[in-house]
């Protein structure tokens, strides 16, 4: 027998899970389309939001300026309509200058036309690629990819967590046909290195002992290729880098995640304190890695894994969750319970109602990433039981 999820469209009990997914995916395309339609009719909608970041990095590469030059990043931000008083500089480490170095040669608001069209690409690709993975069921479930609020304000935001959200399904897709290929994608990951703390170390000990040695020669390649990119149109944008992360700016910056929240309330002035849940969540991963090691399945364990990774991380802005898409999508394919797709659907849309009154800025997303733990959590428990499982037709 069939479970209600695999059922086909035409033959679906409408019920209230159906209902809330369709409604939450129904208002996140409303507002995507919106947004889409407003970029190249806006004057400084362009200009103020975070591409504007990546626009100025490309333009000074352009014109032999350093990406990382905070003043010379503000007067070109300002004469560009940015709004806000804070300066926006790309936080991404130098290998992703060249992402950003043909912006340099387009005008602002056709580079954000451009920008926000790749970053849709990015999500539409990853939720179909995840849904792929669990045998692309014929039900409503990777609408609630599409909808999750992380992924949309990075895009309204243009920041480049969807690039690695795309690179994580890349990996996800190939690791067993294609290592090589799996392990260049993972450069895309590497845009944003914070997120995937413990992940990479149990990429690593797992590469180790499966021998699955073209993953780490892949990735290592698109470093290798990307750094001498950077240091062909920035031969100093390492030293400038390092500079640019250790200043006063951006080491006393508060970014609502436990990890700086837990720093800032013991002992602000001690920066190391941020990376201890990340070190933690090592040593944590790796023994949930050991006892799990024989039968691996990084789409399955590694979901929880990329949770704590996102829970551990030593800074991760509430848009970089988006990268927790192909495990709460996971989750929601092998739970049985109904209830558990509209608590996801719900929090969601608390999300979305939370964005329209509070800044990404401020501490009151502190509750998010442990939510979407919490909630996998939940919906792996039900699939687990004996008794959420309906009786399975295998003729």
């Amino acid at each position: 027998m069939a479970s209600k999820l695999d059922l086909p469209p035409a033959q679906e009990r409408r019920d209230f899970a159906e209902f809330s997914i369709a409604a939450v995916a129904g208002l996140a395309l409303a507002l995507t389309i919106l947004f889409i339609c407003a970029v190249p009719l806006a004057g400084n909608l362009a200009a103020s939001r975070d591409f504007v970041s990546y626009w100025v990095t490309g333009q000074q590469l352009v014109h032999h300026g350093n990406p990382y030059d905070r003043n010379a990043i503000a007067a070109l931000e300002h004469s560009a309509g940015l709004t806000v008083k804070a300066v926006l500089i790309m936080r991404n480490p130098p290998w992703a200058l060249p992402l950003a170095y043909p912006l340099g040669f387009l005008g602002l608001r056709f580079a954000a036309i451009l920008w926000t069209l790749l970053l849709l690409a990015c999500l539409l690709i990853s939720v179909r690629m995840v849904r792929g993975l669990h045998g692309s069921p014929p039900n409503r479930i990777h609408w609630l990819g599409f909808a999750f609020t992380p992924a949309l304000i990075c895009l309204i935001m243009g920041q480049t967590s969807l690039f690695a959200l795309l690179g994580l399904a890349l990996f996800l897709h190939f690791y067993r046909s294609r290592p090589f290929a799996a392990g260049a994608a993972l450069w895309l990951c590497a845009l944003k290195p914070q997120l995937f703390v413990p992940f990479s170390v149990v990429l690593l000990a797992w590469v180790l002992i499966t021998r699955r040695y073209k993953i780490v020669a892949g990735a290592a390649v698109a470093i290798v290729l990307s750094s001498a990119a950077a240091f062909l149109i920035d031969a100093s944008a390492w030293p400038e880098y390092l500079r640019m992360m250790h200043s006063p700016a951006v080491e006393n910056e508060f970014i609502p995640c436990l990890s700086d929240a837990f720093r800032f309330w013991l002992r602000p002035q001690a920066v190391w304190l941020q990376y201890l849940p990340a070190t933690l969540g090592c040593v944590w991963a790796l023994i949930y890695f050991w006892r799990r090691r024989r039968g691996w399945d990084w789409a399955q364990n590694g979901s929880l894994l990329m949770l704590v990774s996102l829970l551990t991380a030593p800074y991760c802005w509430f848009y970089d969750q988006g990268v927790a898409i192909p495990a709460l999508l996971e989750g929601a394919y092998v739970t049985r319970s109904r209830k558990l797709l509209v608590v996801l659907a719900l929090t969601i849309l608390g999300t979305d109602i939370e964005l329209c009154a509070v800044r990404v800025t401020s501490p009151l997303y502190l509750w998010t990433a442990p939510a979407w733990l919490a909630w996998y959590l939940f919906a792996r428990a039900s699939a687990a039981s004996p008794a959420a499982r309906p009786p399975q037709d295998n003729t």
